[in-house]
């Protein structure tokens, strides 16, 4: 690997104790010895990436997500290791065949089988979507050891370790709010919508759930952030039958859209799975292809981390300003006439239903 600080190429052995053996100092991954293959530079490199070179601030998930989207493309089961089997197999059944030795023939036996079904399972994608190395897992080994050595998170990666319940534009408490409300019950992505301004930047507060949405604006539109998911498609049904008849915007991402993005790999957590209801609650709904309701059933899903931030960002501010008209910045960019509230816009490609 590439020592972050003298960029000289180190061995595993002249890098003992994640110190460089050259310069004399310490650096936080080591990619032998991590299942994401993780070094300092890999990580600022995506990082330069996902934020726009430091313009987009991000969370932990979504970098997590950047860094582990290529193996969730990979089945669990190597390359090759099905035919190494059957290779081995055969070695040992040939000469077992020739002088009759049972013993050698059930070895080999048992090894064609093994090998047989690894190859099966890795043409049936055994393990893809599945990460091997999970959130906790990341922030506790990734980020703990980035936090030992560099004294804190990654530049361009903020805290969301306690996301407020409510934000709204100029600080202003759920009793006094009146406007609109950008609803997304997962707390990073509402941590980095606010860390990036949305609120002010688009006169809207966002909420964690329904029953935090403030009573004064019960005339207010409702736009609902969530997951390409089973529960992220209830989600939005369930909040317009319970707030009728309050205007409510499912602001996606779309199933359909999001399976199409080519950078979005989908990705299966433990408990994502729905259950029997659930799963026939959209049945019902209708509206899904067998094959879709099949990838849903299986727990298979986009998570809003697994959209480029930046283009998330822009997503929910051009919902959000849709939904509730121009932001207070806006208002005043207007007043001073270096820019006006656009009268048409055009379709970003997320989906909305």
């Amino acid at each position: 690997m590439i020592c972050p600080h003298c960029a000289q190429n180190l061995l595993f052995k002249e890098r003992p104790g994640h110190t460089c053996s050259k310069c004399g100092r310490a650096f936080a991954l080591d990619p032998r010895t991590n299942a994401l293959g993780l070094s300092d530079l890999r990580v600022r490199r995506v990082l330069a990436r996902i934020t726009r070179e430091g313009t987009v601030t991000v969370t932990p998930d979504q970098l997590w997500y950047a860094l582990a989207r290529t193996r969730l493309e990979e089945s669990r089961i190597p390359r090759g290791r099905g035919g190494a089997f059957v290779l081995i197999g055969l070695v040992v059944g040939v000469p077992g065949l020739a002088v009759g030795a049972a013993p050698m023939l059930v070895v080999s036996g048992v090894l064609l089988v093994i090998g047989a079904g690894c190859a099966a399972a890795r043409m049936a994608g055994a393990g893809r979507g599945r990460p091997v190395m999970d959130r906790a897992a990341f922030r506790k080994k990734a980020l703990g050891a980035w936090r030992r050595v560099y004294g804190g998170l990654p530049p361009g990666v903020t805290d969301d370790s306690a996301p407020p319940a409510f934000t709204a534009p100029g600080g202003a408490t759920a009793q006094d709010w009146s406007g609109g409300v950008l609803l997304c019950t997962d707390p990073g992505i509402r941590t980095f919508l606010a860390a990036n301004g949305l609120p002010d930047r688009c006169g809207v507060a966002l909420a964690g759930r329904p029953d935090l949405l403030p009573a004064r604006a019960s005339d207010g539109p409702v736009v609902v952030l969530r997951d390409a998911d089973a529960s992220g498609e209830l989600l939005a049904r369930a909040v317009r039958e319970a707030l009728a008849p309050r205007p409510v915007i499912d602001a996606g991402p779309d199933l359909r859209t999001a399976r199409a993005l080519t950078r979005a790999v989908p990705l299966r957590e433990r408990g994502a799975r729905p259950g029997p209801a659930a799963l026939a609650r959209l049945t019902a709904l209708g509206g899904f292809t067998e094959q879709e309701l099949a990838w849903l059933g299986k727990g298979w899903r986009i998570p809003l981390i697994a959209l480029p931030p930046a283009r998330l960002l822009e997503t929910a501010a051009r919902r959000a300003g849709r939904a509730v008209g121009p932001g207070p910045e806006r208002h005043r960019a207007a007043a001073t006439g270096f820019m006006t509230w656009p009268t048409q816009e055009t379709e970003d490609g997320t989906g909305e239903r």
